[in-house]
């Protein structure tokens, strides 16, 4: 793609990253204290009342000197280099993607995905507990000329954002030359870093594009129990060579029914702080095969924990969490089925979600715009959001029955061993929908409290219809 098509994208999206990287790369060595011209070159930036939104929340958040304020200097101190082309990247995308006018950019009728998250590559160095990536062989990679089509088609739908994954991405050996050409573009991947060495920490600012994820479990003892004796100390010594090198990179962590008290405690948070983690993600433990343990599935009491600790974390310490669950109510539900997010796996399956490893279509006979338009999704973003209580927005843990019909209308086929088991098995399904009834029952008297006074209007804003909205919100009351 040239540099004018890219621009021409960006415009098709209101997305002004050529303003955000100058405005970062003009402010950085004079940032003050007040971090006034950060706040007013923002607020400036706002073109809808969605933005004007984000924009009110940054000016808050940065206000704080504890949390946004510290947050903002750490940011600063990253290498020039991963500030123009990463940060700025995510800013347009995170905080001032603009749904109004996307909606109208389309190819056949699809709407440009936020991101993509592609795993080009299902081998890894570790065999983990609960993971599927052992059974995968090198001959069965994706090809660089398959990747660079995908990530090229999605670019000419108006995608910006990419998530690498696998398996271990760093095994892929063609990875670094599919960052260097789409430099255009920001990349995520999520790594048990014990292939970063300094060399490549310091090739990663050369890029600057892209983050590494660095997954842990906690500390120690929950990081090499799942991964392996060394795994904690390797992943640590990765990130000492990419803070040292001024990388952006963020941690990565499953939180399961035996962690959580590890991976929401202040002490963890200061350690990830203090190693240079800028962002982090929380995903909950889940069910993928028949194999899977079903009791590793967080409770809703420990679900809730970890929504208090990401809140709390915001308000207190300088990072950003996601929350992949619990911040359902900032995306207006489940973003799976090519809404806002969709899953490639080695093959060319196009899955709906990482974690679901069903399919109806395959990029190696039809366009990612065909796969995004097919019943399989189009059934799933017809149900979007799941819930007017979008604290429990998943289709395959919070509402099971809508992924099951999605798969049985439109004969999805599973993309790995026993994923189907998930939704035809009988315990397992059991077990599922106990957990279903029992996160409604906790977390509906939260939702009342916290988040129905302003949930619905912010879904419009994400240009969700209002009458979903409203007919969602209907089913819920009538349900009680």
């Amino acid at each position: 793609m040239t540099e004018d098509t890219t621009k021409t994208n960006d415009d098709k999206q209101g997305i002004d990253m050529a303003g955000i990287s100058q405005m970062l790369m003009t402010m950085a060595p004079t940032m003050g204290p007040e971090f006034s011209g950060l706040v007013s070159a923002f607020m400036g930036m706002a073109k809808t009342e969605q933005h004007q939104m984000s924009a009110d929340w940054i000016k808050n958040w940065v206000t704080n000197p504890e949390s946004g304020g510290a947050y903002i200097k750490r940011l600063m101190a990253l290498h020039p280099n991963v500030l123009k082309k990463f940060v700025a990247q995510m800013m347009a995308n995170v905080f001032f993607r603009d749904h109004d006018t996307i909606k109208d950019y389309t190819d056949g009728g699809v709407q440009p995905p936020g991101l993509v998250l592609i795993s080009p590559s299902m081998r890894c160095n570790y065999k983990c507990v609960g993971c599927y990536a052992a059974q995968y062989s090198k001959d069965e990679d994706m090809s660089f000329e398959t990747l660079d089509g995908i990530i090229t088609e999605a670019k000419e739908l108006g995608t910006r954002f990419f998530i690498i994954l696998g398996g271990e991405p760093l095994v892929y050996r063609p990875l670094f030359d599919i960052f260097e050409k789409h430099n255009d573009v920001a990349f995520q991947f999520y790594t048990n870093g014990a292939l970063i060495d300094k060399d490549m920490a310091r090739r990663l600012v050369e890029l600057g594009n892209v983050a590494p994820q660095i997954s842990v479990e906690g500390f120690e003892e929950e990081t090499d129990e799942r991964r392996g004796k060394g795994a904690f100390a390797r992943a640590m010594r990765a990130m000492d060579n990419l803070r040292e090198a001024g990388c952006v990179f963020a941690f990565s962590t499953a939180a399961t029914s035996r962690n959580i008290d590890s991976v929401t405690s202040d002490k963890f948070m200061d350690l990830m702080i203090e190693k240079g983690a800028i962002y982090g993600w929380y995903f909950l433990y889940m069910p993928v095969d028949g194999d899977s343990d079903m009791s590793l599935m967080p409770t809703p009491e420990q679900r809730n924990k970890l929504r208090m600790a990401t809140n709390r974390f915001r308000k207190e310490k300088p990072i950003l969490m996601v929350d992949f669950w619990n911040d359902a109510p900032l995306t207006g539900g489940c973003i799976n089925g090519g809404r806002n997010y969709l899953h490639i796996n080695h093959r060319g399956d196009v899955e709906p979600c990482i974690f679901c490893h069903m399919a109806t279509h395959n990029l190696n006979d039809c366009s990612l715009a065909e796969a995004l338009n097919s019943d399989f999704f189009k059934h799933l973003r017809a149900e979007q959001p799941y819930s007017y209580n979008t604290l429990r927005p998943c289709p395959l843990i919070d509402h099971p029955h809508v992924m099951r019909e999605a798969i049985e209308k439109t004969g999805a086929y599973p993309t790995h061993n026993g994923a189907e088991k998930v939704y035809t098995d009988p315990k397992i399904k059991a077990e599922i929908d106990k957990y279903a009834g029992e996160i409604k029952k906790f977390f509906n008297p939260i939702w009342e409290k916290e988040y129905a006074h302003w949930a619905g209007k912010w879904e419009t804003l994400l240009n969700i219809p209002v009458e979903q909205v409203e007919a969602r919100k209907k089913q819920y009351l009538e349900e009680g």
